[in-house]
């Protein structure tokens, strides 16, 4: 299955993971919105809404560049509606904006607290809610949450447990929708990496040696690239880990997305 004029709606997609979602999603020559609070450049973090769009056109993909932040809901419905109406629709809904602070209960500021839940589950919610009426209309709708399989283990809960739920309630977003969405025909799936990702946010929250031991953003895109081109009807409710996603699709050798080949990959929070 191809995206080829296919409508595919980026939160979060300036840097890092939702950027190479957004660059491989033009490879089709799909539509993509490339969404996010980025709009003037900025030395620290490299990436606009507009050098991303720049990107996805000269990769082969139409783009329009939207500037949002997902806890604005009012926003969040203009920006679909924009889209749908310039694409004439939308088929695929990529929920990539997230905030992260690993601290513990007394070092979290509350606002920092606000500010993960309006992000990521506030946001999932509202960006997933304003979708659904144009993903009933597509072929083959899907809804994909960056989000990790619910594992209950305390130890993943004690050191940071704020973020823990945030992250959390992304998935349970993933769980309760893709039941909820079923007879639509729209499917609801949740995507996390095997190892720790080279982005932002573990260059920000983390030693350099795990920025190191850690995959290049890449092989992400290329597992939501798969999951969304599956079948909508039988596809949706999964909790998938992008190696074993590319291993479905015969994928055998990795080692071209590592950041330092050769090294000992770093495995991801909430994976045992």
């Amino acid at each position: 299955m191809s995206l080829k004029g296919k409508t595919v709606f980026i939160t979060g997609a300036t840097r890092g993971i939702g950027r190479e979602i957004a660059l491989r999603c033009a490879r089709d020559g799909a539509n993509v919105v490339v969404s996010g609070k980025t709009a003037d450049p900025n030395p620290r973090l490299p990436g606009t809404i507009d050098s991303v769009a720049q990107e996805v056109e000269a990769g082969g993909g139409n783009a329009l560049s939207v500037q949002l932040d997902v806890r604005d809901d009012a926003a969040v419905r203009q920006a679909v509606d924009r889209a749908a109406d310039t694409f004439g629709g939308i088929d695929i809904l990529v929920n990539n904006a997230s905030a992260i602070m690993l601290a513990g209960t007394v070092a979290t500021p509350v606002k920092r607290l606000d500010l993960m839940f309006a992000v990521n589950v506030r946001g999932t919610f509202v960006a997933s809610q304003a979708c659904v009426p144009h993903l009933e209309k597509a072929r083959n709708p899907h809804i994909l949450n960056l989000a990790p399989p619910l594992n209950m283990q305390p130890r993943w809960f004690k050191d940071h447990v704020a973020y823990t739920m945030a992250k959390y309630g992304m998935s349970m977003c993933t769980l309760g929708m893709a039941s909820e969405f079923k007879a639509k025909r729209i499917a609801v799936n949740s995507l996390w990496p095997r190892t720790t990702i080279a982005t932002a946010a573990i260059e920000v929250n983390f030693p350099e040696a795990i920025l190191k031991a850690s995959r290049k953003p890449a092989i992400v895109a290329d597992a939501a690239y798969a999951i969304v081109c599956r079948d909508s009807r039988e596809a949706t409710g999964n909790f998938y880990i992008d190696e074993a996603v590319l291993r479905e699709e015969g994928v055998t050798n990795f080692d071209h997305y590592a950041v330092t080949p050769g090294a000992k990959l770093y495995t991801d929070l909430f994976l045992d």
